[in-house]
């Protein structure tokens, strides 16, 4: 995607210390699945970056990406695997995975991929986008959700476990605000946009990451 599409998830509102996140503005379908059941804890909650690699690697790569992205989807059913295999898992590189949020299901996938904590993140996120296809484009909110459901599923997640997740408010408003707040420091415009080694670079081919790798290794 070549820019930010206008942002109807933008709902967190902060009432006597509490975020809730139910309505998107101007009404419409609730911004969480679960919003009839939803539950905030008053204040945001950290939230983790997700990483695969050694923390003191000597390349750091921090991807942004969105799983409605279909640009993203393209990287990690391809270039990830190579840089997966040829630098994250030979100690070279730590790789930073951080969501944007273009719409809604961007979130809930989020969410969903989450739910099975860091060790569960990537196996689930690799179902996410190789599914794509077909949850992204469902009509309506339920019908995304409930494919994005199966997914968490067949990753091993119980029903238990989804409703938590697609029901924690304060979850989903720290996520938006996180993501909020890393977009501006990184200003971040585009997905898949990749921070490495604290510089910018947009979405390239293996051999490009290749050379741009090895040139920081050197």
């Amino acid at each position: 995607m070549n820019r930010f599409l206008p942002l109807i998830l933008a709902a967190v509102v902060l009432v006597g210390g509490a975020a809730y996140v139910l309505m998107p503005r101007g009404g419409g379908e609730p911004l969480l699945p679960g919003a009839a059941n939803a539950q905030t804890t008053g204040e945001l909650v950290e939230i983790q970056d997700m990483t695969l690699g050694l923390a003191d690697a000597p390349v750091t790569i921090i991807e942004y990406a969105s799983y409605t992205c279909p640009h993203c989807r393209t990287f990690h059913q391809g270039p990830f695997k190579d840089i997966q295999a040829e630098y994250v898992d030979t100690g070279k590189v730590q790789f930073i995975y951080r969501e944007v949020y273009f719409d809604r299901p961007g979130l809930w996938a989020s969410l969903v991929a989450r739910c099975g904590g860091q060790e569960r993140f990537f196996g689930i996120s690799d179902l996410i986008y190789q599914g794509q296809s077909d949850w992204a484009r469902r009509e309506g909110g339920p019908e995304i959700a409930g494919a994005l459901r199966q997914i968490g599923k067949v990753a091993g997640l119980t029903d238990e476990d989804l409703d938590a997740c697609f029901s924690d408010a304060t979850k989903a408003a720290s996520l938006y605000e996180w993501y909020q707040a890393n977009a501006e420091a990184d200003d971040i415009t585009s997905t898949p946009s990749f921070i490495i080694n604290g510089e910018k670079y947009s979405n390239m081919s293996i051999d490009e990451f290749r050379s741009v790798i090895d040139g920081k290794l050197n």
